[in-house]
């Protein structure tokens, strides 16, 4: 709503990272404290630190929070993911994303000399002072309860009537003939102060803090000034514009206030609270007085351990395969989706679940932002905290993945632009800042070679957990990649359940021989092998060449080798769409034992769906990049490979049972 002058919210995304829920004991009861790398094991039961709460309660709370604000308003949810690690224990993470819609005249405005500070919505309050001074400090075992002040309290009818009065707003005309405001942001972090702030920058302002409406009495100037309450906007508002604007508001219900004016003859921002002045500050000083601090950085690229096994013998493909699907990671997110409307405006044209049965797991989502238009937008994420040992690499995956995931769907890889989520242990000690700056020059090569400009994006530096016996729980640095992209003509997308029997398996792009990194890896242990890296040239080649076959009408279905390797995305293929699948693992590209061809996560990897009858058009479109005909879908219930028969009951059912809650 603050972006430009305002967009109308089309759609709503939600990552999360949290300690697996499955073995952590309750409250201060003790038990065996076994090692991170064993945590895996759900026999292993392991003690909770004091001052955090369960796992499983922080994400069923997480996921009905999600549920009843964005549903409220009118807004699908429809796309996402979860990672567990058990070093999210003390500071989980919560990515919410929402995608919005505007005239193309509307994406800029600035605050002009005279414009009334007009703050509409919801009333001032103390919840939220310090949110983001909390958010971005080391936590501890004391934090819950020192700073439960720091929460915001929401209101998503507030924020809908809100919203409605500011698109009316939007689209209606002042004396001027444009909007009825000039500019517009959000109270977020810093509330008033960072809102007035910004939009202040070169004018000055002056403010009459006592003219904000509150929830209660008592609050200092102070507590409003910094108060982070939640569903609060500020517009800049042409003087003559103020009546029609509280007209508007009245008719939605939506309260409004005159806090003052921009534009000052000093530059300054000055505050005042019932006829004293309370605060006066250059501008200047505010936004370029304070100096850049200086920081060491160093990175190791000798730092990785090999995991340890947690089997003492290698498994068989077949047992492999229903472990990884049954992997939390990896395993079916149903029990959260089913909890959102995805569908709500009518948009949705690629869901969250998709096949036969809506049971399989969509890459990414298409919605058509346009009434009347064919044309859509996907919408998806790349998440490779497996590689985090070199956070370049971290980084390069992750792009590449949610350039995958879009692709599948029928997304133009050359029309994506992408944003960056960091999160990240404190970069206080070099070798955290160290591997930031990895993975942020990883940012800058990842988007010239896919040609994916960051459009936006956000930080958190400090997130560890010291415990109460003083040991500090640093969380895996952790990089989300959100995209967005364009589909030119819905009607070509396309999802990831096989379609019918007869059809051939392809695997396009090459499998390393390693297992770095992967959930493999995590199950089973494996050797010090190289992280698999992404080819800046081949990447971005084989993701135009996908795209292309598919805009040809040559696809059937389309699914990215991520988390898990090919072997997991061929069975998700099978049962998504009811049918049978029979694999040649030799055939697979590149290098390495079955094992590893099977569940390596090499990067840029498709399983794309093909009919016989289209094989020599996509060759022509492939004919410099790697791709073999790796299998067929038949109308049996089991996927052979390696040897095994394995009934696809039993592959789906590993993957939808151990969410299931």
């Amino acid at each position: 709503i603050g972006t430009g002058l305002a967009a109308r919210p089309i759609a709503a995304t939600d990552v999360f990272c949290v300690a697996y829920p499955d073995h952590w004991l309750s409250g201060r009861q003790q038990g065996n404290t076994a090692s991170r790398d064993q945590a895996i094991d759900a026999s292993i039961p392991r003690s909770l630190p004091t001052g955090v709460l369960h796992p499983r309660r922080v994400l069923q709370q997480i996921v009905a929070g999600v549920r009843d604000y964005g549903n409220r308003m009118g807004i699908p949810t429809l796309n996402g993911a979860v990672w567990f690690h058990d070093d999210y224990i003390g500071n989980p993470l919560v990515y919410c994303g929402c995608i919005g819609v505007m005239p193309r005249d509307m994406i800029s405005g600035d605050a002009r000399p005279g414009d009334r500070i007009i703050a509409v919505g919801g009333r001032t309050g103390r919840d939220g002072i310090h949110g983001a001074t909390f958010s971005s400090a080391e936590l501890t075992d004391t934090h819950a309860d020192e700073f439960s002040h720091a929460v915001q309290i929401g209101n998503p009818v507030t924020e809908k009537k809100m919203l409605d009065a500011i698109i009316e707003a939007r689209d209606t005309p002042g004396e001027d003939g444009r909007c009825l405001y000039s500019a517009i942001t959000d109270c977020g972090a810093g509330g008033f102060s960072s809102a007035v702030g910004e939009m202040g920058e070169k004018l000055g302002a002056e403010v009459h803090l006592e003219k904000a409406p509150l929830k209660y009495a008592g609050l200092s100037p102070t507590e409003i000034w910094i108060s982070e309450a939640q569903e609060r906007m500020v517009l800049a508002v042409p003087s003559n514009n103020v009546d029609a604007l509280a007209a508007i508001c009245a008719k939605h219900n939506v309260e409004m206030c005159d806090l003052g004016h921009f534009g000052t003859s000093d530059r300054d921002l000055i505050l005042n609270y019932q006829g004293t002045e309370v605060g006066r500050m250059p501008m200047q000083f505010l936004h370029e007085g304070i100096p850049q601090s200086v920081r060491e950085a160093t990175f190791d690229t000798k730092s990785h351990q090999p995991i340890e096994p947690t089997t003492s013998t290698p498994p068989n493909i077949s047992d492999a395969l229903v472990a990884l699907l049954s992997h939390p990671n990896i395993a079916s997110k149903h029990w959260i989706i089913q909890q959102y409307d995805h569908e709500v405006q009518g948009n949705s044209v690629v869901k969250p679940l998709v096949g036969t049965h809506s049971q399989g797991p969509s890459d990414a989502a298409v919605i058509l932002p346009v009434e009347g238009s064919t044309r859509g937008l996907a919408i998806g994420n790349g998440l490779a905290t497996g590689f985090s040992d070199d956070p370049y690499l971290m980084t390069l995956a992750a792009i590449d993945e949610c350039v995958r995931n879009m692709v599948c769907t029928g997304a133009d890889p050359q029309r994506i632009a992408i944003l960056d989520n960091f999160c990240w242990p404190s970069c206080k000690k070099p070798e955290n800042l160290g591997s930031l700056v990895r993975a942020a020059e990883a940012c800058y090569d990842g988007a010239k070679a896919y040609r994916t400009p960051f459009i936006s994006g956000k930080d958190s530096l400090n997130n560890q957990f010291t415990t109460e016996d003083g040991r500090t729980i640093q969380i895996p640095p952790t990089l989300l990649i959100s995209g967005m992209g364009i589909v030119e003509d819905v009607r070509r997308c396309v999802t990831m359940d096989a379609k019918q029997a007869g059809n051939m398996l392809v695997v396009v792009g090459e499998t390393h021989d390693t297992l770095r990194g992967s959930h493999f890896e995590m199950l089973y242990g494996a050797s010090d092998d190289p992280l698999p890296q992404v080819d800046l040239k081949q990447g971005p080649a084989l993701a135009l060449a996908v795209h292309q076959a598919i805009t040809a009408g040559l696809v059937c279905s389309a699914h990215d080798c991520s988390d898990g390797g090919l072997l997991v995305a061929a069975a998700e293929m099978a049962f998504s769409g009811g049918l049978g699948v029979s694999l040649d693992l030799s055939k697979v590209p590149g290098e390495g034992d079955t094992c590893t061809r099977a569940f390596s996560e090499t990067p840029s990897r498709y399983l794309l769906e093909l009919n016989m009858e289209h094989w020599a058009q996509f060759q022509v479109v492939f004919h410099d990049l790697p791709h073999a005909v790796i299998g067929e879908f038949n109308n049996t219930t089991n996927m052979v490979v390696a040897g095994a028969n394995i009934p696809l009951d039993a592959l789906r059912n590993a993957w939808r049972s151990p969410l299931d809650w």
